[in-house]
């Protein structure tokens, strides 16, 4: 049986450590899919569109040693809803820090509610990454700051792109 593990996030810009928990995560699944979500709540700066984008290619160039089947589609319903329509059994999720716990908690707790046959797998970031964060990534780019050794050469260019 294919095991499909879903990792869900809004990916505003994908980072360092979101590359490293994607590519943790395929160690643990057939096929991958990556759930890019709208939440205008977090007001992106890049369109939905635009992130769907740059999450295929950055991860298009991740090692794929095991040749596991990866997929990054969109989607702006009830993450739950989504996991079943993508028949998943799992859903990855990174964690950074204790406050990263009480929102995934929460949120898992919640999910078995709704669904109690997709399990939820909680991965440490890695060390280096721990305290990267999309927003404060963003923050860093829009004041001039170095952001190179969080994203992409690729999500760089996209961001500086957007503050010139």
């Amino acid at each position: 049986m294919e095991r499909v593990g879903l990792y869900p996030g809004t990916f505003d810009p994908i980072t360092m450590g979101h590359l490293d928990i994607i590519g943790r995560g395929m160690k643990l699944v057939d096929r991958l899919i990556i759930g890019v979500a709208v939440n205008e709540a977090k007001k992106p700066l890049f369109s939905l569109d635009e992130r769907t984008e740059i999450v295929a290619k950055d991860v298009g160039d991740l090692p794929n040693p095991r040749n596991v089947k990866i997929e990054v589609k969109p989607f702006d319903n009830l993450l739950m809803h989504f996991a079943e329509s993508c028949n998943a059994h799992v859903i990855i999720r990174g964690l950074r820090a204790v406050s990263d716990f009480e929102y995934e908690f929460q949120m898992t707790a919640m999910n078995e509610q709704l669904n109690r046959e997709i399990e939820t797998v909680f991965l440490m970031a890695d060390v280096q990454h721990q305290a990267v964060a999309s927003r404060l990534v963003k923050e860093i780019a829009r004041f001039g700051g170095d952001i190179t050794s969080f994203v992409t050469p690729r999500v760089r260019e996209k961001l500086l792109e957007k503050y010139k």
